[in-house]
């Protein structure tokens, strides 16, 4: 079995969902008591997709959430770094010819510029190794006058849910992967993960740097997890070299 540490590198992430993707919409299901529609619902509406729409789902695993998107006649590329995660996706929206599956790394992605009327992602930006990097590529495949939303796991602003959500994260969370799931330790990296992704205002500040404007968050479940928003200005170049470097 395969489990990643917060180093995040790429080929041990993209073998981790490998070998967790045969049960992993159930697993997710389990693990988040249920929310996990209630969020994917929620990331539908923000990103409003209209049929006709071009749309990337990045992260997008087996493609469950590819499929909400895609449910009004919206054109949506399913991307993941991990091939098994495109794999069981493959076979479970067989026939679904509005969802098309690509192998894709989010830090290189393998679209033109400006290709995409509406980008979003759902808890994958925390695996990848350089998420800054991600947002600037999620920039330069928009549209200018297209949007982006993320939903993400975050940090409860009320003391005391943040404080029975570690307990949840630290003990709960690995004794029912141990059951839930093909690959326990996965869920170990995953817990880690969530405690040291930044919170719902460092997210909000890294979107804006990398250059979509109307940047803005509301929170989920008690803000356990958070959904963002924003847009590329109409008049924005396709991309910028600068975004997403650091200093």
């Amino acid at each position: 079995m395969s489990k990643a540490d917060l180093s995040k590198q790429p080929a041990q992430v993209s073998a981790m969902f490998d070998d967790v993707s045969t049960h992993y919409d159930r697993t997710n299901n389990v693990l988040s008591v249920g929310n996990a529609l209630l969020w994917r619902v929620a990331t539908t509406k923000a990103v409003a997709p209209k049929r006709g729409e071009r749309i990337l789902d990045l992260a997008a695993g087996t493609g469950t959430s590819s499929a909400s998107l895609a449910a009004g006649g919206a054109k949506v590329v399913a991307a993941d770094f991990s091939p098994g995660m495109i794999e069981v996706g493959k076979k479970q929206q067989a026939g679904n010819p509005n969802v098309e599956f690509v192998v894709a790394d989010g830090m290189n992605l393998p679209f033109d510029d400006a290709e995409f009327d509406a980008v979003t992602i759902s808890f994958g930006l925390r695996n990848i190794v350089e998420p800054r990097t991600a947002l600037a590529e999620l920039y330069r495949v928009t549209k200018p006058g297209g949007r982006i939303v993320i939903c993400e796991f975050s940090t409860p602003p009320v003391g005391l849910i943040k404080v029975g959500y570690g307990a949840y994260l630290q003990r709960f969370m690995p004794a029912i992967a141990k059951v839930a799931s093909s690959n326990p330790d996965a869920y170990t990296y995953l817990a880690d993960s969530i405690k040291d992704w930044p919170n719902q205002k460092t997210l909000a500040l890294w979107l804006s740097e990398a250059g979509f404007t109307n940047v803005g968050y509301r929170n989920l479940t008690f803000g356990i997890v958070a959904l963002h928003r924003g847009s590329k200005p109409l008049g924005a170049v396709a991309s910028d070299p600068s975004v997403g470097l650091t200093s």
